[in-house]
């Protein structure tokens, strides 16, 4: 990425946690990896001694991307949001990215709920009810008014409830942790800290899908738990929490979702693993 050591650190501590969140805003894995890709090339031309929070700078700086990207998305799609009278841009529509036969519904249906949203409301709703992040800091990114952020969230937050009651609860904040953790430590091949998140007594088990597919292989313990996560998820793989920080992982290869993991949790670290994988899907095109 760079030659700097500080933007080189940066990238293995942050970039993974920015996908995951532009991915939350813009629903499709390859435009949160460009916008993570430009946000650090926006980095590498700062002096990165004078900033004193990298990873607040890359978020304000990611959002500031997708908010952009979803305003422009509008202006040659979308039809005006009648219920946008706080924000001028109402929601885009985002194009499909290629379905693998692992795209479960609830995905299907909270980026359909995501579409109701505009702009404004999707950013301040990922980034506090979600990312939990303070109003002031998203109203830097916004370009807003602490209390109208305050309002655009309400409004995203009735906007979800309406459209599907099921779905409204996002993540608390202990599985967001310990997901970003999971995430960071995969995407960098540390065997050591993904060790770290999973529980003494932990166990995996994956399924894969299709016709003649093998038995569900399961993995007892977190050194052959992880060592088996690392084999399917270290190298070349995306890594994002399910949309809305809904309590599911999803695995991308060439931007082709081709893993759906189920955490269940325990004083913090992950207790079981359940994974569902469709190789099909981790076939380059």
């Amino acid at each position: 990425m760079s030659s700097s050591p500080s933007v080189d650190a940066a990238w293995r501590s942050h970039r993974p946690y920015l996908v995951n969140l532009a991915y939350q805003m813009l629903g499709d894995v390859g435009a949160a990896e460009d916008v993570a890709q430009e946000a650090f090339l926006r980095l590498a031309r700062t002096d990165v001694m004078q900033i004193d929070d990298v990873r607040a700078w890359l978020t304000v700086v990611a959002g500031r991307l997708c908010l952009d990207q979803m305003r422009s998305a509008r202006a040659r799609h979308e039809h005006p949001d009648e219920s946008g009278a706080l924000d001028v841009a109402a929601s885009p529509v985002l194009e499909p990215a290629d379905r693998a036969t692992l795209d479960d519904e609830v995905r299907t249906a909270l980026l359909e709920v995501l579409r109701r949203l505009s702009p404004g409301e999707r950013v301040a709703f990922v980034l506090h009810d979600v990312f939990q992040l303070p109003f002031d800091e998203i109203a830097e990114t916004v370009g807003r008014p602490v209390g109208t952020c305050r309002q655009l969230a309400r409004r995203a937050r009735a906007k979800f409830s309406d459209a599907s009651p099921r779905l409204v609860e996002v993540s608390d904040v202990e599985h967001q942790l310990v997901t970003e953790k999971f995430i960071t430590a995969c995407a960098n091949g540390d065997l050591q800290a993904l060790t770290a998140v999973l529980d003494p007594t932990v166990w995996g088990v994956g399924t894969v899908l299709g016709d003649g597919a093998p038995p569900p292989q399961v993995n007892h313990g977190p050194h052959d738990v992880a060592v088996n996560l690392l084999r399917y998820l270290g190298r070349g793989a995306t890594l994002v929490s399910g949309p809305a920080g809904q309590p599911a992982l999803l695995a991308f290869m060439d931007r082709r979702l081709f893993a759906v993991l189920v955490f269940t949790l325990r004083d913090n670290l992950i207790l079981k693993i359940e994974a569902s994988v469709d190789p099909s899907a981790a076939i380059p095109r």
